[in-house]
């Protein structure tokens, strides 16, 4: 059996990855080896090969936290899975167990978290490690490709959608309409919500009509903020922000309703400045909310096995990834990317 693997390396922050063969990892004791089918590229990745963020990633590292594969092989006391299984290796890698986080269902945010594809090599490659106790486990029914961008970019927004804390028949607004944005509203119109769906491209905003959203409005017509207010009666009740803008923030507090709840996923470089008087006289909650835990995952891929949420997906080869993140970087890839383990050469 070959002992090494072709993956995708960032050898230094802000440059091109480097396609290589690596040594292919071998599964220790509570720890399983699998074997990459599909991984979906996501911003965080390309923020991850940058360094754009204050805690950087140590280099060389592997990027990718939505890959999909079979258990290859498992290391001693592994119990939870079985070679053969399809899971999902996400942005949450593992976790303590046994912080106060932990302990009360917030594993994301413990202290001692590992994450994928940044602290832990990650899906642009042949084979990943990962912790049993934190894979995802992928319905029957959902091919690899389907499942890789709903263990990060759907179980994100739809652990955003529930902690607006907005009821069915209540209305939210969804900011961005890309890779994240596209699986909210999904996730809204099933959770029972009215969406209305902003971004800066007409393309995109005759998607999000054609995935249900009741309204629509482009942010760079007019004043967005008004035009939100008018379409869901005096503002919505809740706001996702998953366009990785400052602009589309500040818009995102303003257009909230009063007692509403505006959550923000996409972490875009710089500070973001919150109009203190408004959030206070209005008593809007801000609230950010990062990826979700084991229980959402669940419920999220449960979604998508019942039918009711499909990931929009562009196939490519691991050998594109370089084009990938250039135009991710510029905003071309319409909804979401899928690095295909069957196209390799």
């Amino acid at each position: 059996m070959k002992n090494s693997m072709q993956a995708a390396v960032v050898e230094r922050l802000g440059e091109p990855l480097t396609l290589r063969e690596i040594e292919k990892p071998s599964p220790g004791p509570g720890e399983i080896l699998v074997a990459t089918e599909a991984c979906g590229v996501c911003h965080t990745d390309l923020h991850a090969a940058k360094g754009d963020w204050p805690v950087k990633p140590r280099v060389p590292f592997v990027p990718g936290h939505e890959g999909i594969g079979r258990v290859a092989a498992v290391g001693a006391n592994v119990t939870a899975v079985k070679e053969g299984d399809r899971v999902g290796v996400p942005w949450l890698y593992s976790a303590c167990g046994h912080c106060e986080h932990c302990l009360s269902a917030w594993e994301t945010v413990c202290a001692e978290a590992q994450f994928g594809g940044y602290t832990r090599n990650g899906g642009f490659a042949e084979y990943i490690l990962a912790d049993p106790n934190y894979v995802a486990h992928i319905p029957a029914g959902l091919t690899p490709t389907e499942a890789a961008p709903l263990i990060c970019a759907g179980v994100t927004t739809y652990k955003g959608i529930k902690v607006t804390d907005a009821r069915p028949g209540e209305w939210i607004a969804i900011s961005g309409v890309g890779g994240l944005g596209h699986l909210g509203i999904q996730y809204a119109k099933a959770m029972g919500l009215h969406v209305c769906a902003v971004d800066v491209d007409d393309r995109k905003l005759a998607h999000a009509t054609r995935l249900g959203a009741d309204a629509v409005v482009n942010a760079t017509h007019g004043n967005v903020v008004a035009e939100v207010k008018q379409a869901t009666a005096g503002g919505a009740h809740g706001v996702l922000i998953t366009a990785p803008s400052l602009g589309a923030f500040t818009q995102g507090v303003a257009m909230t309703r009063k007692r509403g709840t505006c959550v923000l996923v996409g972490i875009p470089p710089g500070e973001f400045p919150i109009p203190l008087f408004d959030v206070v006289a209005n008593c809007i909650t801000v609230r950010g909310s990062f990826v979700g835990t084991r229980e959402d995952m669940a419920e999220a891929l449960a979604f998508a096995a019942d039918g009711r949420v499909k990931a929009d997906v562009e196939l490519q080869p691991l050998s594109a990834i370089n084009h990938v993140f250039e135009r991710l970087g510029r905003g071309d890839v319409p909804s979401r990317v899928v690095i295909d383990f069957a196209r390799q050469p």
